[in-house]
């Protein structure tokens, strides 16, 4: 990442836009820009749900969050931090390179996710959701290529997996 985050100390933000594969509209919420260059857009956002048990980690009300999205790239990264600060972990979704304007980014999941524990121990989800779904092959390599190009990047601890 390198360098001070742009858009610290003033207000800027965009709108986060979940698709499905269909490019359908999951949900919208907002995010603060802390950092937009040609190679990454991080924003901080929060968690706005109830809280939710996922089994290897908890989503509550008062987490706070960085979404990390990298233009051509197969997935984006959430690095999620309890109120105290305290790093929970990263989710990561497999999704087509997302699609970035001034005001708003959208993302098309592709049901692949990863978890990475704060020691980065990665594990693989929805193996099965992602085998279903009916992705043309040249798309199907490509999320296959993004998740191992993400795995690398969580076994060498490069960014965003190197906070502690």
């Amino acid at each position: 990442m390198g360098g001070a985050a742009e858009g610290v100390g003033r207000v800027a933000g965009c709108t986060v836009r979940k698709r499905d594969h269909t490019g359908r509209e999951l949900v919208a919420y907002p995010g603060e820009v802390l950092q937009r260059d040609g190679h990454v857009l991080v924003l901080r956002t929060a968690w706005a749900g109830d809280r939710r048990d996922l089994g290897f980690v908890v989503l509550e009300p008062s987490d706070r969050w960085r979404e990390f999205f990298f233009p051509g790239r197969w997935f984006n990264v959430f690095e999620i931090r309890a109120h105290d600060g305290r790093l929970k972990g990263w989710y990561c979704n497999i999704t087509r390179p997302p699609q970035i304007t001034d005001s708003e980014v959208s993302a098309d999941d592709l049901a692949l996710d990863v978890w990475v524990t704060p020691r980065r121990q990665a594990q693989v989800l929805d193996e099965d959701e992602f085998a279903a779904l009916p992705l043309p092959p040249d798309e199907r390599q490509a999320a296959r290529a993004g998740l191992a190009e993400l795995l690398a990047l969580i076994e060498q601890g490069a960014p965003p997996f190197d906070a502690g």
